[in-house]
């Protein structure tokens, strides 16, 4: 699990979590939450194509505005498998986290089209394209172990050995 591979879906600076998940969605039951993935982006009916393992890749401060935590929710409900990006708000980074959504820093303007298949290791932080290899921010230990048990309730019944 510590090498993904997917369909790039590129996004810029600023993708705010009203563009993630608009504010109409917020009265959604959680089951729904997926469908309106993306719906305030540049790319309104990103839910209805995004496939399973797909990669978001985004510039800096991804995941800005409010605390809105469905927001990570919505997009792993949606498929994503991890979202790339030059820095992400603080919040939404751990939020992501929190629910097993992986998140990586690395800068990526102009190597990565919408479309292109790239793998990432989550462990040394590359991001391996066609034609080159850029460098990310590896996930620490502590963030990996969270991500592989699916998030950090997960993490902590796991550890206190509760089903």
């Amino acid at each position: 699990m510590s090498i993904l591979r997917g369909r790039a879906w590129v996004f810029g600076n600023n993708v705010d979590t009203d563009q993630i998940l608009p504010g109409y969605a917020m009265a959604e039951e959680v089951a729904n939450l997926p469908k309106f993935a993306m719906a305030g982006s540049s790319v309104p009916d990103f839910a209805a194509k995004v496939q399973e393992g797909d990669i978001i890749i985004a510039g800096k401060n991804f995941g800005c505005g409010s605390s809105r935590e469905q927001a990570p929710v919505a997009l792993k409900g949606a498929g994503v498998g991890l979202v790339i990006a030059g820095s992400f708000a603080r919040i939404f980074r751990r939020n992501a986290i929190n629910i097993g959504l992986p998140v990586l820093v690395a800068e990526t303007a102009g190597h990565i089209q919408s479309g292109d298949i790239i793998e990432a290791n989550l462990e040394t932080g590359e991001i391996i394209l066609k034609d080159a290899v850029l460098k990310g921010k590896p996930l620490s230990a502590n963030t990996l172990e969270t991500i592989r048990a699916g998030g950090l309730i997960n993490r902590v019944r796991q550890e206190l050995g509760v089903n």
